[in-house]
C-alpha cells in the first residue's frame, strides 16, 4: 500500500483523517499514484491536476523522501521507500508571500 499525506482542504473534501492509503499496481509513479487517488476519493478528480491536460495544479507540490517531485514529470519512477510504503507521497499546499 502506498502512504499519502493530504493537505488539510482536501483531506476535509475527501471526508478522511490523516494518511490515506492507495493500492498501486504496476510500477509507482507520481500518476499511477494519483489515479489510484482519484478513483478511491472521486470528489478529488480535478483538485490536484487540471481535469483536460491532467498537469499538477499551480499551488500543489509533491514530496517524497524529502525531495520536491512537483516538477518531475509524471511517469518518474518514483523512490522505492514510497512503493514499500516506508515513506509517504506527500501532496503539500505551496504558500505565497509578499
Amino acid at each position: 500500500m502506498i502512504r499519502v499525506q493530504l493537505p488539510y482542504h482536501l483531506r476535509t473534501l475527501a471526508k478522511v483523517e490523516g494518511e490515506v492509503e492507495v493500492e498501486v499496481e504496476g510500477v509507482v509513479t507520481q500518476r499511477s499514484i494519483l489515479d489510484a487517488l482519484e478513483s478511491k476519493y472521486p470528489v478529488l478528480r480535478g483538485t490536484i491536476r487540471n481535469h483536460g491536460s491532467v498537469d499538477r495544479r499551480p499551488w500543489l507540490r509533491f514530496f517524497a523522501c524529502g525531495q520536491d517531485l512537483s516538477h518531475d514529470p509524471p511517469g518518474t519512477v518514483l523512490p522505492e521507500a514510497v512503493a514499500n510504503g516506508t515513506e509517504p507521497f506527500i501532496v503539500l499546499g505551496a504558500i505565497a508571500g509578499g
